[in-house]
């Protein structure tokens, strides 16, 4: 990942086990949160990445760039091989591979396409992740995470034999680390009419960082949703991107307006206490060995790299399959707001404007609230007019505090437009906690 100026602090993203529940009044009448509904019988489901096949590519990275150097930089032996590795492996596959060359400083660059046949070539899904490493080091992390848990993703549809709706392709990025060079040169020669058949780009750069965080990129809704339902599904909480917002290849393709979406663990960032209490680890950087020769296959967490590659499967499956729902329209407030122990209520608010009309009869309420010790919390969504709709009731045998859940609830009578608020109240001592986010989706 190409990280050059300072970025916006962090700001927390919840989500999200997608749910239905009928008719809540705004009354006492509460709206618990549902299992997510099951995927439609004819998309299959995305297959378990073997963590061992992931990290056997890295192996391989690491033994190409010790064979070359010590890295895997624009320019270097390294890279080269390192395209050759990965395109060997998709031409075994059943792939149709390219290999689109660039200058870039007067060195010659490379790109890696690999298309999958069939699916629908005017609606096309896109992952992809950038090959290159610094000159310091074999970028192991940076990004031979992302490559190789790419690679072995578009390797297991070969093994399924995937049939999706969408046509699939696979990107595997030169020069990212000197200014996203490969992705931009494989955008600025598509055709307009060949960008308006992405509907989508997905972006893995850095997902195995040593002392990891669950970043979702929170550009697209349909696709940040995507992420966010298969995180929640596993009991991981996850927040916003934004270290190297806008700084990895996705930028590319969202500066000519095709949707984007990703996943990413940290970088040189340090680690909040926050985040150590919602994910382990230190207060710490993400990855100390950033950008560094130590980016080994020894600065890699196992953990982290396991579960974002499954993670890639199942976008690539759900996204593809072409049944994803439109997400609405999103309003959302990230900023965190202490519950003090014991206390008083307090809220986030997130403002509503340009919806026609009264909510809908079944309003998404995206709730992230971190807790700790005992539930006790009484959690009520506050219409515009005062209405409330009481979504978490007192319970003093809660044992898990943690609110990460999606309420539907009927705001039929309410009009859309104006401050809604999330209202939060700890009604037992020694608890300490905040709301991480609130989203609603019209």
């Amino acid at each position: 990942m190409k990280l050059s100026v300072p970025r916006r602090a962090t700001a927390a993203a919840g989500l999200a086990l997608a749910g239905l529940l009928a008719g809540v009044a705004p009354t006492a009448a509460t709206a618990q949160p549902q299992a997510a509904p099951a995927a439609p019988a004819f998309v299959a489901a995305a297959p378990d990445i073997p963590l061992a096949n992931v990290k056997q590519h890295l192996t391989d990275l690491q033994a190409i760039a010790n064979a070359n150097g010590g890295n895997r930089a624009h320019g270097r032996t390294g890279y080269k091989a390192s395209v050759d590795f990965v395109k060997a492996k998709l031409d075994a596959a059943g792939f149709t591979t390219t290999v689109q060359q660039f200058t870039y400083n007067g060195t010659t660059g490379y790109n890696l396409i690999a298309d999958w046949p069939g699916g629908d070539p005017n609606q096309v899904l896109m992952a992809g992740a950038h090959l290159d490493s610094v000159s310091s080091g074999a970028g192991i992390n940076d990004n031979g995470s992302g490559s190789a848990a790419v690679l072995e993703t578009a390797l297991a549809v070969s093994r399924a034999g995937l049939q999706p709706t969408k046509h699939l392709r696979f990107g595997w990025w030169g020069a990212e680390e000197l200014g996203l060079v490969g992705s931009k040169h494989y955008v600025a020669q598509l055709p307009t009419t060949e960008r308006a058949k992405l509907s989508g780009y997905l972006n893995f750069d850095m997902i195995g960082s040593p002392n990891p965080g669950y970043f979702v990129y929170d550009d697209d809704p349909t696709i940040e949703q995507t992420f966010k339902s298969y995180f929640a599904g596993i009991g991981v909480p996850t927040e916003i991107e934004t270290e190297g917002d806008g700084r990895s290849d996705h930028a590319s393709f969202k500066n000519v307006g095709i949707p984007v979406g990703g996943l990413f663990t940290g970088a040189s960032r340090v680690k909040t206490s926050a985040q150590v209490q919602k994910w382990g680890g230190t207060a710490t950087a993400f990855d100390r060995c950033y950008h560094s020769s130590c980016d080994t296959t020894a600065n890699i967490n196992d953990t982290a790299l396991d579960r974002n590659s499954d993670a890639v499967a199942h976008a690539i499956w759900t996204l593809s399959a072409g049944t994803t729902p439109p997400p609405g329209k999103v309003f959302e407030n990230t900023a965190d707001v202490s519950i003090p122990d014991n206390g008083a209520a307090v809220t986030s608010t997130v403002d509503v404007t340009g919806v026609t009309g009264n909510a809908p009869a079944t309003l998404k309420v995206d709730v992230n609230i971190v807790h700790t010790w005992r539930g006790d919390l009484v959690v009520d969504l506050v219409a515009p007019d005062g209405s409330v709709y009481n979504l978490k009731p007192f319970s003093s045998s809660d044992s898990a505090d943690n609110v990460i859940a999606t309420y539907t609830v009927n705001a039929s009578t309410e009009v859309a437009n104006g401050a809604w608020k999330l209202r939060a109240q700890d009604k037992a001592a020694q608890d300490t906690g905040y709301i991480n986010s609130f989203k609603l989706t019209f």
